[in-house]
């Protein structure tokens, strides 16, 4: 052998030895748990404490310890109110999932008041190989706000939102746009409030008033009105973003583009921890509105045709860029109508409607309303104003505690979500090629027979066929899944269990009951999925259990979001369920898999 090659060949085993050994030690890394020696001592905690001007709190679940029937029922019914559980560190919006996780608090939690203490939770966690959590607005069906001896970075008090008239990203030579800034903090209730309500503008973000900003843009974002302003994500300028090495960057078009992109999207906590975003905002519509009714059906077949009728009516007259929100389906034989609609007026979204009330009307022999037809329209600056809210009965509740601040309302369709212990929860997204006339009664069929299994929703907000050109051109620049593009809706089917905990006596969950409940979600999700070509999930709101994750989140994006994670967080820093990455690691994110 030549000399030369000799050499060569030294030199590419040495490579091979060492780059085995950098992974064989990536295997080899475990987190460390308290138990453990190397589990940071008093003395670095103290550290910590005094380096973040005393905001290291130690967490304990505030209900473990109730040593009554009275004192349980009063802990259980505070957690009917969102915002107790969003200013309470050792809380989540959720209680668990049968079988999946569990709401436990963290060991820590470091209440960031700025960007610097989320740098100094980072580089300890870092330094002593800790599990590290971010709650934000602490809603995830997976738990990802939620691990047991970790450090919470808790970014409650970073909650600022500021106006923009003109906004040009750092290292950008773009046209400035409107725009608004909200810290990692704030919620959409204060958000809308701030940008709506007294700003006059839209800004694209979620239904569910009580969700984190920041949270719901990197998961992508439906709201209300998606099928006009499209993916809260897109609507992207800029975010600051803590990295694993604790550098604070800023990530636009500009500067970090590939960070940027996988921030659109890529889901929360897997990446970096992101500070602050600065959303683009839109002129306000003259009007938003709403449309509700329950029609029961005399028979199981006169519900097939209700359903045919509501899909005809739908594919025809409210496919379009004016139209979101939910049809609800169940073995009652009931359909849920709650639609939502942006510029149009009360007269014409009326006249929309009236064929489809005039064709029930027709038949009162197969239908009767258990809920009245009603059309209702409010000017758009009053939608998420709390004054005006608190006016209309039912629509609104507040946060009942002392001293709470007047903005603190959320919507009361959404108060049983705070505090459910999920029995299990499946989604898809529906493509828009069913609509066609001839799979309309195909379509039809699927979605009763999946009824007699299992109530479920189809979201038409959370599908994106229908929208604008720019709207989709702008959804196509984000991690999420491509499927969603030409999705005319997202069928999400779910049971909950509410007031109790699996680590409170006498508060366990009906684990029997759950598992009943899975099994029928599963069957109806099976009805729908057999007539949906190529099966596609929404990350924040999918199963626990998807076990084609990566495909069904993200699709065609996976390989390059997972490009950015090894760029931005070589050593898997960062974990979160069915994250980017997560598939390196144990379940739990303790472990380092070979």
């Amino acid at each position: 052998m030549k000399k030369r090659s000799f050499l060569t060949s030294l030199a590419s085993l040495a490579s091979l030895a060492l780059t085995h050994s950098a992974w064989a030690a990536k295997a080899l890394m475990r987190r460390v748990r308290p138990l453990d020696a190397a589990w940071p001592a008093p003395q670095a905690w103290d550290q910590l404490r005094t380096a973040v001007g005393g905001r290291l709190i130690k967490l304990e679940l505030p209900f473990a310890a109730c040593d009554s029937a009275p004192a349980c029922a009063a802990a259980f019914s505070a957690l009917k109110d969102p915002y107790y559980i969003r200013d309470e560190p050792a809380l989540t919006q959720s209680m668990g999932w049968a079988g999946a996780w569990t709401s436990s608090p963290s060991a820590y939690a470091l209440a960031c008041a700025g960007t610097q203490d989320v740098v100094a939770a980072v580089n300890f966690a870092r330094l002593h190989k800790l599990r590290l959590v971010v709650k934000g607005g602490g809603h995830s069906y997976q738990g990802t706000s939620n691990a047991p001896d970790s450090l919470l970075v808790w970014t409650r008090q970073m909650d600022a939102v500021t106006m923009h008239e003109a906004f040009v990203g750092h290292g950008c030579k773009q046209a400035p746009v409107a725009a608004v800034t909200v810290g990692a903090g704030a919620i959409w209730m204060h958000t809308y409030n701030a940008v709506t309500s007294k700003g006059g503008r839209y800004v694209q973000g979620g239904g569910c008033a009580t969700v984190g900003v920041a949270g719901l843009i990197q998961s992508g974002g439906f709201g209300s009105f998606s099928k006009q302003y499209g993916l809260a994500a897109a609507s992207l300028l800029e975010a600051e973003v803590v990295t694993a090495d604790g550098q604070v960057r800023i990530a636009n078009a500009c500067t970090n583009p590939e960070l940027f992109w996988a921030l659109k999207g890529g889901g929360g906590g897997s990446l970096g921890i992101v500070t602050k975003v600065t959303l683009r905002t839109h002129e306000l519509p003259e009007f938003f509105g709403v449309v509700r009714t329950r029609i029961k059906a005399s028979s199981g077949d006169a519900y097939r045709r209700l359903i045919a009728k509501a899909m005809a009516f739908y594919a025809g007259s409210l496919h379009n860029c004016h139209w979101g929100e939910q049809m609800a389906f169940n073995a009652e034989n009931v359909l849920g109508v709650s639609m939502v609609f942006q510029g149009l007026d009360k007269q014409q979204a009326t006249a929309i409607w009236q064929p489809f009330f005039d064709s029930i009307a027709q038949t009162p022999q197969d239908y009767s309303y258990e809920a009245a037809p009603t059309v209702l329209a409010l000017p758009s600056r009053k939608l998420w104003d709390p004054v005006f809210l608190k006016s209309l009965p039912g629509v609104v509740k507040a946060d009942a505690r002392p001293g709470a601040p007047l903005e603190n309302v959320f919507w009361s369709a959404n108060e049983g979500e705070a505090g459910q212990f999920l029995q299990g929860f499946q989604s898809a997204w529906m493509p828009a090629s069913l609509l066609e006339i001839g799979q309309q009664q195909r379509l039809a069929d699927s979605l009763f027979k999946a009824s007699r299994a299992w109530e479920f929703s189809l979201h038409f907000n959370k599908g994106l066929a229908g929208a604008p050109p720019e709207a989709l051109r702008a959804a196509a620049d984000t991690a999420t899944n491509p499927l969603v593009l030409g999705a005319f809706a997202l069928a999400i089917c779910a049971a909950e269990e509410n007031g109790v905990h699996p680590q409170v006596a006498g508060r366990a969950p009906d684990l029997a009951a759950a598992r009943r409940a899975a099994d029928a979600i599963g069957k109806a999700m099976d009805a729908l999925r057999a007539i949906i070509p190529e099966i596609g999930s929404y990350v924040s709101e999918s199963d626990y259990f998807e076990k084609n994750w990566q495909r069904s989140f993200w699709g065609p994006n996976y390989p390059r979001l997972l490009a950015a994670k090894r760029k931005y967080d070589p050593d898997g820093l960062f974990f979160v369920h069915h994250g980017v990455g997560s598939e390196a690691w144990s379940a739990d994110g303790f472990t380092r898999l070979a």
